[in-house]
């Protein structure tokens, strides 16, 4: 058995959670190992959404300009009922205002993780491929961990900290003993990467209703590529032999204008809908599908994991590097673990709505949806609620311990509100790609407060004033101390250097190493 060097945190899954975890703690300077049983990344497309909010997180590390050449926008979708269009949606016009990236982008997982490696790759750090962790124990100021290498030999991995991304099944769960509460959904599922034509193939999302059955229709980069998400027979749930394209429920597709020509891919699946009791233990954390499995309902589970990823990496470098007290890492499980649950609950109803074969689901499914889908789209304000919801820019961190005060409509622990630079003439976004702590102010900075950021070495950004800009709920001369994944952590609206300075002090925060 070999001893390896040591590192600061050990990653086990490089799904796109452990990947986006690795690219974050790198830039930030932290050193990783980040390991993954499989031979290879995936070479199928199973998630498909790329939310705003994930974009955003992509932005600050040079990485959205990318996925959004790669990936395709989806700018609008359609309901489909019964065999008729029953609404339209313009998507692109959700969000418009509200964020750089107004759309939810379908970027097939295979693809997104190829560019994630790249991304990593070029900073330096390989995916460590056919290594699994057989065990680790919290060995007090360290991780002791055991791996099995791609030739069967076994070695230990010192490090500070391990996060645990290694999916439904993990290794690092079932070392905790954390529990994973929740259930399984009775249908059996199918996903297929197609060829197709039609009406339905347009480059819109296009969602499928009917009494018994339903079909997603999702958009894929290249002309006539479609991903499909329906249910399989009921009957051939029951085999033994493997299921194919022949088994798959055909009631939708009798009706919906869609003529699938080839099938490139396909897999069946159960959909799980599950909670980890707790989120970390000791030096050990859980994040993505270790922690939190959802109905494939809105897009939300990879966006999901991509969050916790984001939320826990700057966390640990400033402990690591000694610019916070090792007190700051317990906010991550209270800030990521509600938000999972009330997800979990969310997606549970709406799946169960959409699949469920009573009585009262298929009323609502069938006429009360479309009945009413399309006059509250109409409606702005519904409009902007339904981007918010589902493309995750309306997550807060209210109840954190970080999370302090309010100026104008903005909380500590809100979403730091994108200011277009169109309004002002500056995006207030881009000095977040520092992934520093820094102050914000919008209209005119008191000069205390310019002292103080200069004294703690603390960014500080001033942008012009503008009446559109109170819009975004920003408050004109207040002082936002910002996190840096972008969320506001203390939200003064006097503008204070006081407010700041006892914020820092009492959470021992430190900006200089």
């Amino acid at each position: 058995m070999n001893d390896s060097a040591h590192t600061e945190v050990l990653i086990a899954g490089a799904g796109p959670t452990g990947l986006v975890l690795a690219l974050w703690l790198t830039r930030l300077g932290v050193r990783v190992r980040i390991i993954d049983k499989t031979a290879e990344p995936g070479t199928t497309s199973r998630a498909l959404a790329v939310q705003a909010r994930t974009l955003e997180f992509y932005s600050q590390v040079g990485l959205a300009e990318a996925a959004v050449e790669r990936g395709r926008k989806t700018i609008a979708a359609n309901l489909w009922v019964a065999g008729k269009r029953a609404a339209h949606a313009v998507l692109g016009e959700m969000g418009k205002g509200l964020s750089p990236f107004p759309f939810a982008l379908i970027f097939p997982q295979d693809e997104h993780e190829r560019l994630l490696v790249e991304r990593l790759n070029q900073a330096g750090v390989q995916v460590e491929r056919r290594t699994e962790l057989i065990k680790f124990e919290d060995a007090g100021g360290r991780v002791l961990a055991w791996l099995r290498g791609p030739n069967g030999n076994q070695e230990t991995c010192q490090a500070a900290y391990i996060a645990g991304c290694d999916g439904a099944h993990s290794t690092v769960r079932e070392a905790l003993q954390l529990g994973f509460p929740g259930g399984v959904y009775n249908h059996l599922f199918y996903v297929a990467d197609v060829e197709a034509s039609g009406a339905t193939v347009n480059g819109e999302l296009n969602i499928a209703l009917d009494r018994t059955d339903f079909l997603i229709v999702f958009p894929l980069k290249g002309e006539g590529r479609v991903r499909l998400i329906g249910t399989v027979r009921q009957e051939a749930e029951q085999q033994r032999d493997e299921l194919s394209w022949n088994d798959v429920s055909k009631r939708v597709l009798a009706w919906l204008p869609i003529d699938v020509k080839q099938v490139n891919w396909f897999s069946t699946y159960r959909v799980h809908h599950r909670v980890a009791g707790h989120f970390r233990k000791g030096r050990a954390f859980l994040l993505g599908d270790a922690g939190h499995i959802h109905s494939p309902v809105g897009g939300q589970g990879m966006n999901t994991g991509i969050g916790d990823a984001v939320n826990l990496a700057w966390k640990l470098a400033a402990v690591l590097q000694g610019r916070a007290d090792a007190s700051l890492l317990d906010s991550y499980e209270p800030e990521r673990i509600g938000f999972a649950q009330r997800l979990v609950a969310t997606t549970d109803r709406a799946f169960t709505a959409v699949t469920s074969s009573g009585a009262l689901a298929r009323l609502i499914r069938l006429h009360l949806v479309p009945l009413l889908l399309a006059p509250i789209y109409r409606l702005t304000a519904a409009r902007r609620l339904m981007f918010r919801t589902v493309s995750q820019t309306a997550v807060n961190y209210r109840g954190s311990s970080l999370s302090v005060g309010h100026a104008g409509a903005v909380h500590g622990g809100d979403r730091l509100p994108w200011v277009n630079a169109a309004l002002n003439g500056s995006d207030n976004f881009t000095p977040l790609t520092s992934l520093a702590w820094q102050v914000h102010v919008y209209g005119e900075a008191k000069s205390e407060i310019r002292r103080l950021c200069d004294e703690r070495g603390l960014p500080l950004h001033v942008f012009p004033w503008r009446p559109e800009t109170r819009r975004t709920g920003l408050r004109r001369n207040a002082v936002y101390l910002v996190r840096p994944d972008g969320y506001v952590a203390l939200a003064d609206r006097e503008g204070s250097a006081g407010a700041v300075a006892s914020y820092l002090d009492s959470r021992k925060l430190t900006l200089r190493s």
